[in-house]
Order: C-alpha cells, then structure tokens, then sequence
C-alpha cells in the first residue's frame, strides 16, 4: 500500500465576479468553495487531456486514412479543434 500524498496549499486570486459564482455553486451543492475550485480544475485538466487525446487520434486516422473524402473531414474537423469554429 502506498503513502497517500500530503496536500498542498496554493493560493489562487479570482475575480469579484468569478468568487462569487464560485461561492453560489458551492452554496448550491452544499459544500466548500475549496472543493468547488478544486473539483473545476480537475474536471478541467480532464477535458484538456480528453480534447489531446481525441486531436492526436483524429490525427492518427488521417495518417492511415487512403480515402479522400475522409481525410478532408477530418483535415477540418482537425482545424475546428486547433483554431475553433
């Protein structure tokens, strides 16, 4: 069984508007802003890796892809990811 990790403090400055939201979820789903903040980051770093993940396999399809029809789609689909609609 492995040491469970200490955790670390790290201070984080938000906008009035953005505390507030903040503070109104963590009212909502009746918990601490803390773990409001804490789970939006990890959720966050999830859709980051989610969207590399999916880029780099999109990627790898036009790579192996003979069909012209398919590398267009996704040659654009690959656009919408990297520079948006």
């Amino acid at each position: 069984m492995g040491m469970l990790e200490k955790p670390v403090r790290q201070s984080v400055s938000l906008s009035p508007d953005l505390a507030r939201r903040v503070r109104d979820l963590a009212k909502t789903k009746k918990t601490s802003a803390n773990r409001v903040v804490v789970d939006l980051i990890e959720a966050g770093l999830e859709a980051q890796e989610s969207e590399k993940k999916r880029f780099f396999d999109l990627a790898d399809r036009l790579a192996r892809s003979a069909d012209v029809k398919e590398q267009q789609s996704l040659k654009e689909e690959l656009a919408r990811l990297t520079f948006g609609d």
